[in-house]
């Protein structure tokens, strides 16, 4: 049996990193060699000496939306009112609608209504799916992106105890694609002057986009893994990604990804021989110990929460002992962990 508690490490709370750095490509970076389990420690801007001309690195240009609202129960809606209730989009279903993670769950019944902003917005429960996912519809007068970028904030993840004063710093330089619940963290380390680098040494860009919600960061409780079961998460793969990504593997180059949406977003749009079809869909992949990947030759993640989804991808590849090794030398060395901390290439 493949076990949570195989996944898990001890981390200080003190390596968990509150705010990003002044300069975000300044950051460490570990590399970890996943066929010798050879750790070595470098600065992310080493990174072009790992690469060369006609590698492609393939990035997440989804753009994360202002997705925690933070309102109050209105009396009469199926509930007493005046209660304090949190409702986080995870996903557009409709123009005015969406799947939204709620708080308190409980309370948050059929025909349950909550105001924003004192009534500039309000939304009514209208479908009760599952562990507190709730599809809401949502009235307002105005244009909603420009109300939700008033009222909403940031989602940042529950371990960032520091209120963000900067929305911008929780968006890659690169997000292009609003609808994410949650940056995708392993680009937050990437610069324009990065790219540029990139460009100068031949190395070919490309943009998936996949909508990070619930099925990125939702815990772990199953005790054998197997059993857990992701939640659908909507991505996209334009024809000139496609083809710039098979032109790389036809020519023997390096795939690169960068993180673990983007790992996931290629797995489920590449066929058993690798090759990338032009595509938009939904997908729930798991990836954990035991599967085979078909596409990249490299990844650049960030450090992993212990028994998280996240930490059981990398394990299936780069060894689960390689990565629990080379976690532990990170401790060791007080690299910075998480979304706003260093990052991790796994060759």
């Amino acid at each position: 049996m493949l076990k949570k508690t195989d996944y898990d490490y001890n981390l200080p709370k003190e390596l968990i990193a509150q705010k990003p750095l002044k300069n975000r490509s300044d950051s460490r970076m570990l590399v970890l060699n996943k066929t010798t389990g050879e750790v070595s420690h470098k600065k992310f801007t080493d990174i072009t000496d790992y690469l060369s001309p006609g590698d492609c690195m393939v990035f997440n240009n989804t753009r994360v939306i202002p997705a925690r609202l933070l309102g109050e129960t209105v009396k009469g809606a199926n509930t007493t009112g005046g209660s304090l209730a949190e409702v986080l989009l995870l996903k557009r279903t409709d123009a005015n609608r969406w799947e939204a993670l709620v708080k308190p769950g409980k309370k948050m019944r059929q025909g349950a209504v909550v105001s924003f902003g004192g009534g500039k917005l309000q939304c009514r429960v209208i479908g009760i799916l599952n562990d507190g996912i709730r599809e809401v519809e949502f009235s307002y007068n105005g244009i909603f992106e420009e109300i939700l970028d008033e009222l909403g904030e940031m989602p940042l993840p529950p371990y960032i105890t520091e209120k963000l004063e900067d929305k911008a710093v929780y968006q890659t330089v690169y997000a292009k694609h609003s609808g994410a619940a949650a940056a995708p963290t392993a680009g937050l380390h990437f610069t324009e002057e990065i790219f540029t680098q990139l460009s100068d040494i031949g190395v070919k860009t490309a943009f998936v986009t996949l909508h990070v919600g619930l099925g990125t960061f939702r815990p772990v409780k199953e005790e054998n893994i197997t059993n857990h079961k992701m939640h659908s998460e909507w991505y996209e793969i334009d024809a000139e990604t496609a083809n710039t990504i098979n032109a790389a593997k036809v020519n023997g180059k390096k795939v690169i990804a960068i993180g673990t949406t983007t790992v996931r977003t290629l797995e489920s749009a590449a066929g058993e021989n690798g090759i990338i079809k032009p595509q938009n869909a939904s997908t729930d992949i798991f990836i954990f110990p035991g599967y085979k990947f078909k596409v990249p030759d490299a990844i650049v993640t960030n450090f992993h929460l212990p028994q998280s989804t996240l930490i059981m991808l990398i394990s299936a590849y780069a060894g689960r002992e390689n990565v629990l090794c080379a976690y532990n030398e990170a401790v060791k060395e007080k690299y910075r962990f998480f979304s706003f901390g260093d990052c991790c290439l796994l060759l």
